[in-house]
């Protein structure tokens, strides 16, 4: 399985759940198919798409301190 396939499947079924979902699209990754293209250009559309917002790693960590601190 590829961490862009995994990433998005988890989205979709939390998001079926009623859960707010964040992805960090500095921490997953994607292969380049020789074919098909950027994979992980591909899933950052996708999460665009689908969560409720799309962050960078340091963008996550600022967020969580200000709510829990």
């Amino acid at each position: 399985m590829l961490a862009n396939l995994c990433v998005e499947s988890h989205l979709r079924e939390l998001l079926e759940q009623g859960f707010e979902v964040a992805v960090v699209k500095d921490a997953t990754a994607a292969p380049r198919h020789p074919q098909l293209g950027d994979g992980y250009q591909a899933a950052i559309i996708n999460f665009g798409f689908l969560a409720n917002a799309v962050l960078s790693t340091d963008d996550a960590v600022n967020t969580m301190r200000q709510t829990t601190g």
